[in-house]
Parts: structure tokens; sequence; C-alpha cells
């Protein structure tokens, strides 16, 4: 099983998301409907080397996906599934700005 972490406010997240609606390939794990989520999607993003060019843009990392055999990608293609069209993309990837804004 494919472990899918996301945010029902990113609309990335949102794309992929009702890609899997109903495989059960997927195991989706929203981090933002509880701390211990986070905390598991943060420990995670702190230590493994998937997320250092995300982290270096101010990027989530999400979504994520945590392969069957530990391998962690942050590219929807690599699981076989499409990645948002770059004409639906407003303003790159999910990212949280100073000011408060972004997803």
């Amino acid at each position: 099983m494919i472990k899918m972490y996301v945010m029902k406010t990113c609309p990335f997240c949102d794309y992929v998301e009702k890609q899997v609606t109903g495989n059960n390939r997927f195991k989706i794990i929203d981090i933002g409907t509880n701390v211990l989520r986070l905390k598991d999607f943060l420990t995670l993003r702190d230590n493994n080397p998937a997320f250092n060019e995300a982290k270096k843009n101010g990027d989530v990392g999400i979504p994520c996906y945590v392969l069957e055999d530990g391998t962690v990608t942050l590219f929807s293609k690599d699981v076989g599934l499409e990645p948002m069209p770059e004409e639906q993309i407003n303003g790159g990837s999910c990212e949280i700005h100073s000011d408060g804004t972004g997803c």
C-alpha cells in the first residue's frame, strides 16, 4: 500500500486524491485532521532527503508518497498518477508565505 500524505486545503493534493478514490493501493493520510498525523509527516519531512529541494524552495512537500519499500517521492508520476496540469497551477506548489497566504 502506498501512503499518500495530503491536506484538504492543498489544491495539488485534491487533484491527485480524486484519482485514487476507491483504489485500495493508496492509503490517504490527511495531515490536517489530526496532530499525530501532522507530527508523523513532519518527522518524515525533517529526516528524509526527498524533501531537501521542497524545503529549499519553501514548499510544504505535499502531496507526498511513501511506497511499500519505504521509498519517499513527491512526484505523482512515480506512483502512476497525473500531476496537476501547468495551466491549472496558480503560483507554484503549496507553500506558506511569511504573510500567512498559501496552502
